[in-house]
C-alpha cells in the first residue's frame, strides 16, 4: 500500500511538472487556434496550412501543429517530407520555414507509408509531449490542424491547451458534410471554446474558359448552418484546381504571391478571423520582444 502511495504521488508530481512547462512555454504564444470538422474530405488541413502561409506572410510569426496521428498530410503540403526535428535536452526544435514553424509526427515515421497503429492513451501522451516539449517560443498564432470528428485528439488538445483562443470549423455546401459539422459546434460549447468562426470550403467553381461559376457541392450551406446554430460565418473558399496543384507540390498557394480569388478568399478569411478575436495590432511578437529588450 505504500509503495502504491508513493508511487502515485511520484506519478502526481511528474503530471504537476509537465503542466507547469507546458503552461510556460504556451505563454509565450499570443493566440491558439484549433481547425476542426466533424467530418473528413472537406479541405481542413487545406484551410489550416494556407491560413498559418497567410499569416506568416504578413509577417506573423506562427506555429502550425498537425495533430493527425493517423494521417499527417501538413509535411507533405509544405514541401517537408524530408525534414526532421532535432531534439536536445528534452526539448524538441519544430521546423522552421519562413515564419512558419511546424510540427508533425510525420517528422518521426521511418517513411511516408508508414502507418501508425496507436490507441487513444498513446495519441494522447504524443499531444502531451507536442505541447510540452516542443520549443515554439514567441508566437503570435499557434494553429492546430486536428483530425475529423470529436474524439482523442481534438478533446485532448482543448485540455491540454486550457486557454484556446478558439475553434474554426471548416465544411463543405452540403447537407451531409453540415450534419457532421454540426456536432463540432456542439463540441465546442460542450467545452466552453469559443467558436471563432465556420468556413465554407469548396464553395463554387469558375470556370477557367467562360468564367461561368459552378455550384458542385451547392453553396450557401456552411453560412446557413452558421446562422441556424448562432455563431459567426467567416466566408468562402472556391473550388479551385490551383489549390490541389499547390498542396502536392508542397507550397501552399497563400504563400504563391499569386493575387487569384481563392488568395483573396484567404486574405479575408485571416482578416475576418483577426477581427473576431480581437487581434488589431500590427506589430508581431518579434517586433515587441525587440523594442523591450531595447529599452
Amino acid at each position: 500500500m505504500n509503495n502504491q502511495g508513493k508511487k502515485q504521488r511520484e506519478q502526481n508530481a511528474t503530471k504537476d511538472e509537465q503542466q507547469a512547462i507546458r503552461a510556460h512555454r504556451l505563454s509565450t504564444i499570443r493566440n491558439k487556434l484549433v481547425v476542426l470538422s466533424g467530418k473528413g474530405g472537406v479541405g481542413k488541413s487545406t484551410v489550416a496550412v494556407n491560413l498559418a502561409a497567410s499569416l506568416a506572410r504578413k509577417g506573423r510569426q506562427v506555429g502550425l501543429l498537425d495533430v493527425d496521428v493517423h494521417g499527417p498530410s501538413v509535411p507533405g503540403m509544405l514541401n517537408l517530407n524530408e525534414s526532421q526535428v532535432i531534439s536536445h535536452e528534452g526539448s524538441i526544435f519544430p521546423v522552421g520555414f519562413e515564419n512558419l514553424k511546424v510540427m508533425s509526427i510525420g517528422f518521426m515515421l521511418h517513411g511516408r507509408d508508414e502507418a501508425v497503429v496507436w490507441r487513444g492513451p498513446r495519441k494522447t501522451k504524443m499531444i502531451g509531449h507536442f505541447l510540452t516539449d516542443v520549443e515554439w517560443g514567441a508566437l503570435d498564432y499557434l494553429i492546430v490542424d486536428c483530425p475529423p470528428g470529436t474524439g482523442d485528439e481534438p478533446l485532448s488538445v482543448i485540455q491540454f491547451i486550457e486557454n484556446v483562443t478558439g475553434a474554426v470549423i471548416v465544411t463543405t455546401p452540403q447537407e451531409m458534410a453540415l450534419l457532421d459539422v454540426r456536432k463540432s459546434i456542439t463540441f465546442c460549447e460542450t467545452l466552453d471554446v469559443d467558436i471563432t468562426g465556420v468556413v465554407e470550403n469548396m464553395s463554387g467553381f469558375t470556370c477557367p474558359n467562360c468564367g461561368e461559376v459552378v455550384d458542385i457541392f451547392s453553396r450557401g450551406g456552411g453560412e446557413t448552418m452558421a446562422r441556424e446554430m448562432g455563431v459567426p460565418f467567416l466566408g468562402r473558399i472556391p473550388l479551385d484546381p490551383a489549390v490541389t496543384c499547390s498542396g502536392d507540390q508542397g507550397m501552399p498557394i497563400c504563400f504563391g504571391g499569386t493575387t487569384s480569388e481563392t488568395n483573396h478568399a484567404f486574405d479575408l478569411l485571416v482578416e475576418r478571423i483577426q477581427d473576431q478575436i480581437g487581434d488589431t495590432g500590427t506589430e508581431s511578437v518579434t517586433a515587441i520582444s525587440s523594442s523591450t529588450q531595447g529599452e
